[in-house]
């Protein structure tokens, strides 16, 4: 059969005029006496990648208390909706934006590197010294994920969520801060001397 009348589909080789006709990958290696087969190809974007965006998107809002007499921000709530097309595992995806959110918190409120001037080395080397969110200081974290399948990015509409969790959060999180004081800090972490020059300004 001629190369340009067929095609893969499903994990099938098929007819391109009638996709009933074809076989499964096993059975035409099992037919062919061979134990795998291997094979070269590239690959570039179609048309559809200057129409379409494929990135995975979303908006997250935080609640925030401010003591102006200490300097100290906690956060009382995070909410965030993301579109990351089809979730493929709910449970895990789930997890991962919360991670995500967490990780994004503990970046705005409290993770500093401090390198030593006279020889470029971190001077902050533990978990004892380097300040990460405790279970006590993460809030009440709403997640909400779309679920809409992308029909233009795969068969599947899966998109990627990577660390999109922690993306928008520091955002949401000086906004409210902004919202609360009037004070606009564009310097993380967000820690009460920061603050406390602000106010005084």
């Amino acid at each position: 059969m001629a190369e340009d009348v067929i095609e893969a589909r499903e994990g099938r080789l098929v007819r391109k005029a009638n996709a009933a006709q074809g076989e499964t990958y096993a059975a035409i290696l099992q037919r062919a006496q061979q134990p795998s087969i291997s094979a070269e190809g590239t690959a570039k974007p179609g048309d559809e990648r200057e129409q379409f965006s494929f990135y995975s998107f979303g908006a997250v809002f935080a609640k925030v208390r401010v003591d102006e007499a200490s300097g100290t921000v906690r956060v009382a709530q995070l909410c965030a909706v993301y579109d990351v097309g089809r979730l493929m595992n709910p449970q895990t995806a789930r997890s991962q934006f919360i991670g995500g959110m967490a990780m994004g918190l503990g970046a705005t409120l409290m993770e500093a590197t401090h390198y030593d001037a006279r020889n470029g080395r971190a001077v902050v080397r533990n978990l004892a010294d380097y300040h990460v969110p405790s279970m006590a200081d993460t809030p009440d974290i709403l997640v909400e994920a779309l679920n809409i399948p992308d029909p233009h990015i795969s068969a599947l509409g899966a998109r990627g969520i990577g660390e999109i969790g922690c993306v928008g959060t520091p955002a949401a999180i000086t906004n409210a801060v902004f919202h609360a004081t009037g004070q606009r800090l564009r310097s993380l972490p967000l820690t009460p001397d920061k603050l406390l020059k602000a106010l005084a300004s």
